[in-house]
């Protein structure tokens, strides 16, 4: 099977039934928690929906990588399936840069366009009206409707967890990066050390940022809740997040594979994904720090 040169094709799946049920189960158990936490009922069912979801989508995506991993390894996938899965991991990250700039968008419509016109920017209309004596300043600590809103007491400093966090996520994609070379040059030893400190590096990312969430929630006053200001700055980083957690978890597989005799110097590309996938994930954050801690 190692000179099959034709486009693979597999045999019918349940995964992706599967992986239907599990975003649809998780996005509705989501939007149950937020709208029982605006209404303030303790007995919500949204939790409990949200991680039957997600427990659909970590079954499915072990299963379905799973399948993959013994049909890569099986020899059934030629040069053009690698091409096709460099292209689609590819296509991927750009959905992944376009959902981010999305978020950014509306972050830079707030405190440029929207914010500035309800504190008097141009004819302030209806705001005028409504909120007469409201200044617009960023970060927002005083909303029009204190009372709907109430806003935070103040905003996290950059220069405490944050600052430790860009340092841990940019030493971050250096080590995978030595480890990839490592990979390179078939040095396994190397290439487990430096992976296994990546993780380790990621974990550490995770552990301070949920200290500085409990630190905003409990001490600051900024919550989801707490005007525009903390809306933004809890999707931008909350969804970030997210995403360090699946790429820790993607680093994880890639070392238990790897522990496992995985990967080569000619077949390596799945930890190439997960290595593009950590820079972009890099990346963002440099762009988070910059714009939502800094400015």
């Amino acid at each position: 099977m190692a000179t099959h040169e034709h486009y693979y094709v597999p045999a019918q799946s349940k995964w992706p039934i599967i992986a239907t049920l599990g975003m649809v189960t998780t996005v509705y158990g989501l939007a149950t928690w937020f709208n029982d936490l605006k209404a303030a009922r303790p007995e919500s069912h949204g939790p409990l929906i949200f991680f039957v979801g997600g427990l659909l989508l970590a079954y499915m995506l072990f299963g379905w990588f799973g399948t993959v991993i013994k049909e890569s390894r099986g020899g059934l996938y030629s040069a053009q399936m690698d091409r096709s899965f460099r292209w689609g991991m590819s296509w991927f990250i750009f959905s992944e840069v376009m959902f981010f700039i999305a978020f950014f968008g509306a972050l830079f419509y707030v405190r440029n366009i929207s914010g500035p016109a309800l504190g008097g920017d141009g004819a302030k209309g209806i705001a005028h009206m409504l909120w007469p004596n409201f200044q617009f300043t960023w970060p927002l600590l005083s909303n029009p409707d204190s009372k709907l809103f109430p806003p935070p007491k103040e905003v996290i400093s950059p220069w405490g967890l944050p600052l430790l966090n860009t340092v841990l996520l940019v030493s971050s994609s250096v080590t995978v990066t030595i480890a990839h070379h490592a990979l390179k040059k078939g040095h396994r030893g190397a290439l487990k050390l430096w992976l296994a400190l990546t993780v380790l590096l990621g974990c550490g990312f995770l552990t301070f940022q949920a200290e500085e969430y409990m630190h905003a929630y409990h001490e600051l006053g900024l919550t989801l809740g707490s005007g525009i200001y903390g809306a933004t700055f809890f999707m931008l980083t909350g969804f970030h997040g997210a995403h360090v957690t699946i790429g820790t978890i993607i680093l994880f597989v890639m070392l238990m594979r790897i522990m496992r005799g995985h990967f080569d110097i000619d077949h390596q590309f799945g930890f190439e994904a997960a290595s593009w996938y950590w820079h972009f994930v890099d990346v963002v954050w440099i762009g988070l720090f910059v714009f939502v801690y800094v400015l």
